[in-house]
């Protein structure tokens, strides 16, 4: 019970090392320290400048090459739609477009000056035009015959069987059997 003392000998966050040679600087080190009219908050916040500055040069470098990047990705991807025009564009159109896209991205890079002097009403047309676009462009196939056989027979054996869902197992695998020649149709068409 008395062996041990009741009072901490020291602090156990602060541990002290000390060497076994002693630590000398040279003359010449210890002169130009004592002649520096820098201290050491005006080193460190020169040291943290220098820091910032090569970091907003590499930000910049970085910028420019994905700015080169997206140009070139860009530039690949409007000659396949020029390729196979939708029957809604005509050649004309999509030039046009590829044309707006390219301008809508360099200008978005560059920090888009030209759009600052637009007025509400030339953005609210703008929009109405892109909306108008997409509309144009969404089509909704129906689905085929078996699919929509398969649908009914599904939907029909749930509501027979409302308390036994397991009882239509055909069914569910029938309609996956169809959805999955549908997704296999999807894809071979979005592939090409």
């Amino acid at each position: 019970m008395g062996s041990g003392g009741s009072k901490q000998t020291a602090d156990p966050s602060q541990y002290v090392f000390s060497a076994e040679t002693p630590v000398r600087f040279s003359q010449q080190v210890l002169d130009q320290l004592q002649n520096s009219p820098d201290t050491d908050s005006t080193r460190a916040r020169n040291i943290e400048l220098q820091v910032q500055q090569r970091v907003q040069t590499e930000l910049a470098r970085i910028r420019d090459i994905e700015a080169s990047r997206l140009v070139d990705l860009a530039a690949s991807i409007t000659p396949e739609n020029d390729e196979e025009p939708s029957p809604s564009t005509s050649n004309s159109d999509s030039d046009s477009t590829s044309e707006s896209l390219g301008s809508k991205i360099s200008s978005a890079l560059t920090g888009g000056s030209a759009d600052a002097d637009k007025t509400h009403s030339s953005v609210k047309a703008e929009i109405e035009k892109m909306k108008a676009k997409l509309d144009s462009r969404r089509k909704l196939e129906k689905p085929s015959a078996e699919v929509e056989k398969a649908k009914d027979d599904l939907v029909q054996c749930l509501r027979v069987n409302d308390r036994r869902p397991l009882d239509c197992w055909k069914e569910v695998e029938e309609f996956k059997v169809q959805v999955g020649k549908l997704e296999r149709v999807f894809l071979e068409k979005s592939l090409r």
